[in-house]
């Protein structure tokens, strides 16, 4: 028996082939399957590229979750943290155009370590605010007589002394510390810091998934893009638990009594350690950059199994184009080349008709999903009196599974029924078309306003339009409180009071979170069963009702984003099938880049100012100055948020059907057997159909036309 190698196989590679003496002398080589490695190039690839996409996902999933503590910890409207969060997409503004078109030309791998470890500064950056801020002082009608170690009973009602001497107190600051306290704009950094974020975000998305493409197999695409999103689901499902943790922390942990404090996590003054998920964030983004520093520049293209006989020499001329395009890489790289080659790319890809049809629809459909993601926290808290870290514990424990199933099981079906365009199109858009119509219920499962005197009732318990209110009556003419001021207290009739004093309280008792203050006359103005005038710190709970209401919130929640993630992968790969096969790199980088710029950066602002339009009382900074949002108006936060988000969603169904009818027109005529199969055309979704792409490529004119479909 003798046996040959080839000598041009690389040693890491060999295959002995065993040979077979026939009855003529002959020798036949028996042929025998290649064995590959169970970790591959790819395959770490694909790992390395699903764990930053975890990360940076992570890091975008803190930033959400924290928007809540962010605002009230600088004493900002809604629209300025909306500024803070759309910042991110900023970044990817600056940079993302040229980093998809320029770095799919140069080593991927690195660029994307590059990017992984920008992020890393720029989530450490945002939480370097609170190492040089003093300790966080919350509102409160009783700041005068904190530090006053007495068990004797204190009347709030006698605010005539007591409003004189917080006054004194304040005037006594010096004028340059209350500059430092509510003038410094030191969110400022929590703004550059996410946008430097934003920055290194920017190539790992273009070009990780287009290296992924060009080096897997054609079938497997749409699979490994469902993994690699499923993986980056749980970033954001640690997250959201990440910012329910730092959320029940207080802010200032460790550095003060804790027992001195008077908040409770569900007080809408409530800060939590907002800080410690971007440190935590931070480092993880620095460990996913490790792997991709020793990736190769680029990897052998996976082979298609099929049962079809190929040439030899269709081999020799794919094993002709690889050396040919190795010799082009080693050629020197001219600028006024690759930016003349990139203008021209970019006018193909914007006069692509159906890509752009597709891009204006997701323009909507993500300019209402990032409005929603980002403020979903708040309005469960101020609908449904959850706490911020409830709200981000049960986002984080519900939807977040749902839509990780939902894209794993959308990427497993386009591969089960090898969906073409056609097919692609009409799954994803009938499954987000059904979450749209779940999502309608909401508008049936809000609850009532909360219950407080002054603002949304009267003091003897009846409801008064918004215009009628007023915060002093006949029970507390006598006290000379501050109006501006938010210091909750709860009565035994169900009924919330801006502060003890405009609930006409003579007494206290206690200390911390259990003091009580008793003696309370606009108690004895309305119905209360028990005869109790005591009232005890923090809003009143919300009815019995609103809680089975958040159940049946929570549970559509769930149903409507596991249909909207089924439709997702689908769509995704459409949005880069749609063009040309050489222009898929900079076709995701421009739709990323007008995504974010147009629909990330502005959603979160005009989402947050219409949000404080509905603001019912605004806090006080301690120099005065008007802080960050304390109640609002819950039938107005409901229907301007819920009707907002709709508003936006329901125009881009409009586009999805054009777009579906000239995917449908186009690719039919391509390939008029489609319609006998369910759609599942084979033309657009396959790069095997386009094997003679070098007579494709070579005709400019064909390109073109191919371009403009």
């Amino acid at each position: 028996m003798r046996v040959e190698t080839d000598s041009n196989v690389n040693h890491s590679n060999l295959e002995v082939e065993p040979t077979q003496t026939l009855e003529d002398g002959a020798i036949k080589h028996v042929p025998v399957k290649k064995k590959t490695s169970c970790c591959t190039g790819l395959k770490v690839f694909l790992l390395a590229l699903s764990f930053s996409y975890l990360c940076k996902t992570l890091s975008g999933t803190v930033m959400k979750s924290s928007i809540t503590q962010i605002e009230r910890r600088f004493d900002i409207p809604s629209s300025v943290a909306g500024l803070i969060d759309g910042s991110f997409e900023m970044g990817n503004l600056l940079v993302l155009a040229f980093v998809s078109y320029f770095g799919a030309k140069f080593h991927r791998p690195k660029i994307i370590a590059l990017g992984c470890c920008i992020m890393s500064a720029g989530s450490i950056l945002t939480a370097m605010p609170h190492f040089f801020m003093g300790y966080y002082k919350y509102e409160t009608a009783s700041h005068a007589v904190l530090s006053v170690n007495s068990t004797s009973s204190l009347s709030p009602c006698s605010v005539d002394q007591n409003v004189t001497g917080v006054s004194e107190t304040l005037s006594e600051q010096p004028d340059s510390d209350c500059v430092k306290a509510a003038a410094s704009y030191i969110w400022i950094y929590v703004l550059l810091g996410n946008l430097l974020r934003g920055v290194g975000e920017s190539p790992i998305t273009p070009l990780g998934i287009s290296y992924l493409d060009d080096f897997a197999k054609e079938e497997d695409t749409p699979f490994y893009i469902a993994c690699l999103h499923t993986v980056a689901m749980i970033g954001p499902i640690i997250g959201y638990l990440l910012g329910s943790l730092c959320a029940s922390l207080y802010v200032d942990i460790g550095f003060v009594d804790l027992g001195s404090i008077t908040i409770t996590p569900k007080d809408s003054r409530w800060v939590g350690a907002w800080w410690l998920g971007f440190i935590i964030a931070g480092i993880t983004n620095l460990i996913a950059a490790i792997p991709f520093c020793f990736l190769p520049k680029s990897l052998k293209k996976q082979k298609e199994e099929n049962n079809d006989n190929i040439s030899s020499d269709l081999s020799k001329i794919k094993g002709d184009q690889s050396r040919h395009h190795k010799s082009e890489n080693h050629q020197p790289v001219k600028w006024s080349v690759i930016s003349k080659g990139f203008f021209i790319s970019l006018k193909r890809v914007l006069s692509n008709r159906i890509y752009v049809t597709f891009l204006c629809c997701s323009l909507l459909q993500f300019s209402s999903f990032i409005g929603f993601l980002t403020y979903k926290p708040k309005y469960m808290e101020q609908q449904y009196g959850q706490s911020a870290s409830k709200s981000n514990f049960v986002t984080g424990v519900t939807a977040l599974p749902a839509v990780s199933i939902g894209i794993f099981l959308g990427g497993l079906i386009m591969k089960k029924y090898k969906m073409g365009m056609i097919g692609a199109t009409k799954f994803g858009f009938g499954m987000s078309l059904t979450a749209f119509l779940i999502t309608l219920t909401h508008f049936f499962v809000g609850c009532e306003n909360h219950v407080v005197a002054g603002l949304t009732v009267s003091y003897d318990g009846k409801p008064v339009a918004r215009h009628e209110t007023s915060l002093f009556s006949v029970c507390n003419s006598d006290c000379k409180c501050a109006t501006n001021q938010w210091d909750p207290v709860c009565g035994d009739n169900g009924i919330t009071y801006i502060s003890a004093c405009l609930a006409g309280c003579k007494a206290s008792t206690g200390h911390g979170k259990n003091k009580v203050y008793h003696n309370c006359s606009c108690m004895e103005i309305t119905d209360s069963q028990s005869g109790n005038t005591s009232v005890i710190l923090g809003q009143c709970p919300k009815s019995d009702d609103c809680s089975r209401k958040f159940i049946y919130y929570t549970v559509i929640q769930v149903i409507s984003a596991f249909f909207h993630a089924l439709g997702g992968t689908p769509l995704y790969v459409t949005m880069f099938r749609c063009v040309h096969p050489e222009l898929k790199s900079l076709a995701v980088g421009l739709y990323t880049l007008i995504i974010r710029a147009l629909a990330g950066i502005p959603a979160p602002i005009y989402f947050g100012a219409l949000i404080d339009r509905t603001c019912l009382k605004w806090g006080s900074s301690s120099c005065g100055h008007r802080g960050a949002c304390r109640i609002y108006d819950s039938d107005a936060y409901r229907y301007t948020y819920l009707g907002l988000i709709a508003g936006l969603r329901l125009p881009s169904y409009f586009l999805a059907f054009l777009f579906y009818t000239m995917v449908k027109k186009q690719y039919q005529a391509k390939d008029p057997k489609s319609t006998e199969n369910g759609g599942q055309e084979s033309v657009p979704m396959n790069k095997e159909a386009n094997s003679k792409s070098n007579e494709y490529l070579s005709s400019s004119s064909v390109v073109e036309r191919e371009s403009r479909i």
